[in-house]
């Protein structure tokens, strides 16, 4: 039988395995931007935002960036802002290291073998695989230390604003305060990436427009994954006894509440 303190710990290194992967995925999968309304079926939704047309066009990181912020929100319940603040600098570090491995695989020269056994595509047009590595994975230099420092921030503003309203409405509304503080987080991080990577390259104004349009969708998002919080702390809760889970999240808050 294994003791609570197991069962803690294990509970962790699952969760931050699932917050590790996803958000280093995310990371990767990044540089493809796909239609948003067209993959629901929709048409472009032209929205007119301050004088610029916007559709949803995303980036395909949105896709799985919803795991990380659930993962995180259970994290900041059962292990507080100490775990949260350990789980993301990893990340961070890990993230980093996945670019400066990808940088040096860049340089490798090709075997000329390689490029001529992957140099027609299904239709049999000709394409340079060398180059198709290196454009799809070579993100530029600004957009990865942007989404490197979006993340961090977002991040610490995350745990910041749950724990806070942990405090205020203690166990009860989970709602609020893991959506509040994914809002809050994800506003924030909407714009420090775009003004990083993008500032120079697009006006003030279209990137404050750019950024508006990818907040609304993860807005949206917010809203519809609450049910899915309350199903990931079902099953920690029926995983560690119902007590147990309660006793655990009081100490996490607490401890949170002493560093705030």
């Amino acid at each position: 039988m294994d003791t609570l303190e197991q069962k803690k710990n294990r509970l962790f290194v699952i969760l931050s395995g699932i917050f590790l992967t996803n958000a280093i995925m995310a990371e990767m999968i990044g540089v493809k931007i796909f239609s948003g309304e067209q993959t629901l079926g929709l048409t472009p939704a032209h929205l007119n935002i301050l004088g610029f047309t916007m559709d949803f066009n995303l980036t395909a990181g949105a896709v799985i960036w919803p795991v990380v912020f659930i993962t995180s929100d259970l994290i900041n319940e059962y292990f507080g802002k100490p775990g949260v603040k350990r789980i993301s600098y990893l990340a961070a570090f890990f993230i980093a290291y996945s670019f400066i491995v990808i940088f040096m695989t860049i340089k490798l020269p090709p075997a000329q073998w390689w490029l001529e056994a992957n140099n027609l595509d299904a239709e049999g047009n000709y394409f340079n695989m060398d180059f198709a590595f290196n454009k799809i994975l070579g993100q530029g230099q600004r957009i990865i230390i942007g989404s490197l420092a979006a993340f961090l921030l977002s991040q610490l503003i995350d745990v910041f604003v749950f724990q806070k309203l942990r405090k205020l409405t203690g166990s009860k509304m989970l709602w609020l305060r893991a959506t509040g503080s994914t809002l809050v987080s994800q506003f924030i991080d909407s714009f420090v990436v775009l003004y990083i990577a993008f500032f120079g390259v697009f006006s003030g104004t279209q990137i404050v427009a750019i950024g508006i349009t990818n907040y609304i969708y993860k807005f949206s998002v917010a809203i519809l994954l609450t049910p899915l919080i309350y199903l990931g702390h079902y099953i920690i809760d029926r995983y560690l006894g119902k007590e147990n889970a309660q006793q655990i999240s009081e100490e996490a808050a607490a401890q949170s509440n002493s560093l705030l």
